[in-house]
């Protein structure tokens, strides 16, 4: 029985040479290096332009009613300067990146992620959290109708949920369930309370019509 000569060297790839291979790569650092160098003599004026996460600036945000004028870093997002520095921590920290809705706000009354938002973007803007939507101690409507219709397990989530379907009756008084389930399509409920959320918002909706 014949035995694999395993000394042998490996068949070259077709095409490509020892030397056309270390030419290419030679050829492609060159290239690197001449980019590095062009970016590197660009004008003076273009790279004034970015702001370093360090520096700080005033801003102006009217959070539940109230005008806050602050010095914030560029690098803050709103959810940092709304519980960290104003202490609305109703404003739920989850996901962080904007993918499970806890941390959702009004900004200019549509529901943004507060995590994915600097401050310094909502600077002059009008926001609202789950504080904001009470009456001194009351509940507000949407609040009420989450309750009545025990629309939360842990409750981690319920404060974007709330917000996210109080965004969406502004914008659409009477949704069908189909435009509610799309209308909160952005916020995770991992307790998995979705039908109970659904009919919330739409008992929510029932009494914003009747005035309450």
């Amino acid at each position: 029985m014949a035995h694999e000569d395993n000394d042998k060297p490996a068949p070259a790839m077709p095409g490509v040479s020892r030397r056309g291979f270390i030419t290419s790569v030679g050829t492609g650092a060159i290239g690197v290096a001449a980019a590095g160098h062009l970016v590197s003599a660009a004008p003076a004026e273009a790279q004034a332009d970015v702001v370093k996460p360090g520096d700080v600036s005033t801003i102006t945000l009217t959070v539940n009613g109230r005008t806050q004028k602050m010095l914030v870093e560029a690098r803050w997002s709103l959810l940092h300067v709304l519980r960290d520095r104003l202490g609305l921590t109703g404003t739920k920290v989850g996901c962080e990146r904007g993918e499970c809705g806890a941390c959702a706000v009004l900004i200019d009354g549509q529901a943004r992620y507060a995590c994915m938002t600097l401050a310094v973007e909502a600077d002059g803007r009008q926001i609202t959290t789950i504080e904001g939507l009470m009456t001194g101690e009351e509940l507000g409507t949407t609040q009420q109708a989450f309750a009545e219709e025990d629309a939360f397990q842990c409750g981690y989530c319920t404060p974007g949920q709330v917000m996210a379907a109080e965004s969406l009756l502004r914008a659409n008084p009477a949704p069908s369930l189909d435009e509610i389930r799309q209308g909160m399509a952005g916020n995770i409920c991992r307790c998995g309370t979705y039908a109970h959320i659904f009919k919330a918002v739409a008992k929510a909706a029932d009494l914003k019509r009747q005035g309450r």
